[in-house]
C-alpha cells in the first residue's frame, strides 16, 4: 500500500472515530441520523418476508444495515456488514443488540478490495460512500464487477459514490488534498456504470451536489462532492421482457 492511501486512511480512521464515539446511531443530528432514502426505497423490490442475503459494503455502525435487518423478517443467514475499522464493526454489533437484531448481523473487519464477493450469492448488495475508499482504480474497477456477479436473478444494487471530490480549510481556504482513495470525474463514474451494469436494468441514475463540513486532524474542512446514485437490478437470465426505467437527475 502506497504512502497516500495510508495516510487518507490513518486520516479517515481519526475522523470516523471522532463521530462514532460521540455520536447515536438515530439519536444523531449528523449523518447517522437515519438510513439513506434510496436504501429505504431498495425494499420496495422485495417481500417483507421473502428469504433475502445481504451484503453491505463499508457499513460503518450500522446505519443502513440496522434499518435493513429490522424490515426483512427472514435475512438469509444474516447481513454480511463489512468495514475496515475494528471499531465500527464493534459498534455495529453493539447496536445490533440494542435494536434486536444481532441474529441478523454478520460483522467483518476487512478493506473492501479484500473482501470475496461469492457469485450468484446476493440479493441486494449495498454500498454507500465507500468504494471510493478502495486502494486503487483498478481494484475498484473490479469490484463493481465482483458486486455484478455477486447479485442473484433480479437482485439489486445500490451505490452511492462521491466524484469530483474538492477540500478547502475551511478558515484558511486552502485547498487540502481530498482524502478519498479513489476521486474520478462525475462523467468517468457513469460511464463505467453503462458498461459494467449494461445488462441490468437501470432504476435510478442520479447525480447531486453536495457541501458539507467534515473534521480533519485539527481543522474543519470544506467538502465539495457531485455525488451519484446508481440502482440497477439484475435481469432474470435468458429473460426477453424487460422492464427499464431510467433516470438522471441534476441538482
Amino acid at each position: 500500500m502506497d504512502n497516500r492511501v495510508t495516510r487518507i486512511r490513518e486520516n479517515d480512521r481519526s475522523s470516523h472515530t471522532k463521530v462514532y464515539t460521540t455520536e447515536k446511531l438515530y439519536e444523531s443530528d449528523g449523518w447517522l441520523k437515519k438510513p439513506i432514502k434510496t436504501v429505504e426505497e431498495t425494499t420496495g423490490y422485495f417481500e417483507v418476508n421473502q428469504e433475502i442475503r445481504i451484503l453491505d459494503l463499508g457499513s460503518g455502525v450500522g446505519r443502513n444495515a440496522i434499518f435493513l435487518a429490522k424490515h426483512f423478517e427472514n435475512i438469509n443467514s444474516g447481513i454480511d456488514c463489512v468495514d475496515i475499522l475494528p471499531l465500527a464493526i464493534e459498534i455495529l454489533r453493539e447496536n445490533a443488540e440494542k435494536h434486536n437484531v444481532s441474529s441478523k448481523i454478520n460483522g467483518i473487519v476487512s478493506s473492501i478490495e479484500s473482501f470475496d464477493i461469492k457469485p450468484n450469492y446476493y440479493d441486494l448488495i449495498i454500498g454507500i460512500s465507500s468504494l471510493e475508499h478502495i486502494d486503487t482504480f483498478e481494484n475498484f474497477c473490479e469490484k463493481l464487477k465482483d458486486i455484478k456477479d455477486g447479485l442473484k436473478d433480479n437482485g439489486l444494487v445500490c451505490l452511492v459514490i462521491n466524484t469530483n471530490v474538492s477540500e478547502f480549510d475551511k478558515n484558511s481556504r486552502q485547498p487540502i488534498e481530498p482524502n478519498f482513495e479513489i476521486n474520478i470525474t462525475t462523467e468517468e463514474l457513469i460511464a463505467l456504470f453503462n458498461e459494467i451494469f449494461c445488462d441490468y436494468d437501470t432504476i435510478k441514475l442520479s447525480k447531486s451536489l453536495q457541501k458539507y463540513d467534515i473534521p480533519r486532524d485539527d481543522l474543519i474542512c470544506e467538502l465539495t462532492s457531485v455525488v451519484v446514485t446508481f440502482v440497477g437490478k439484475k435481469k432474470i437470465e435468458n429473460s426477453i421482457e424487460s422492464s427499464v426505467k431510467y433516470e438522471v437527475v441534476s441538482h
